[in-house]
C-alpha cells in the first residue's frame, strides 16, 4: 500500500482539480494535486511540499478528511486528503497539463482518476457542508 497525500484546495465556493498528462500512469485523468509521502515525512508535511513542487504555491492546511484506499491492479494506494487554501503565490503547473476550478455539484462532470472519484464519493457530504 502506497501512502499518497492530496490537497482539496478551496477558493470561495470552488475546488481545484488538475489534469494528468498523456504520458502519465492515468493519462488525461483529473485529480487533486499531491503525491507520495516520503520516508520520515508526515502526511501534513508531504502535502505542503507536494503542492509547492506541483503548483508553486504555499498552502495552509485547514483539516484532514477521510482517507480512501484504492486498488489499481498494478498498485494499491491510500489517498490521504487535506482541505486547504492557498496562503501565498500564484499557481504555476509544473507536473499537470491543465487545471480547473469547479463547484462541488459539478464533480460528476469531471473524468477523475479512480481513487479521487472514490475519495469524493466517500467525503462529499462533509465537503458539501463547507459551502
Amino acid at each position: 500500500m502506497i501512502d499518497v497525500c492530496c490537497a482539496i484546495i478551496l477558493n470561495g465556493d470552488k475546488i481545484l482539480a488538475v489534469q494528468r498528462g498523456p504520458e502519465s500512469s492515468h493519462p488525461m485523468k483529473w485529480e487533486f494535486p499531491g503525491g507520495k509521502i516520503q520516508e520520515n515525512e508526515t502526511a501534513e508535511e508531504s502535502v505542503v511540499r507536494e503542492i509547492q513542487e506541483e503548483l508553486s504555491v504555499q498552502i495552509e492546511e485547514l483539516f484532514p478528511v477521510e482517507p480512501v484506499g484504492y486498488d489499481y491492479g498494478t498498485k494499491q494506494i491510500r489517498l490521504i486528503p487535506f482541505v486547504c487554501s492557498i496562503q501565498s503565490g500564484n499557481i504555476i503547473l509544473t507536473e499537470h497539463v491543465s487545471m480547473r476550478w469547479f463547484e462541488l455539484d459539478e464533480w460528476e462532470d469531471i473524468d477523475w482518476a479512480a481513487a479521487d472519484y472514490e475519495l469524493i464519493l466517500k467525503n462529499r457530504h462533509r465537503l458539501q457542508n463547507l459551502f
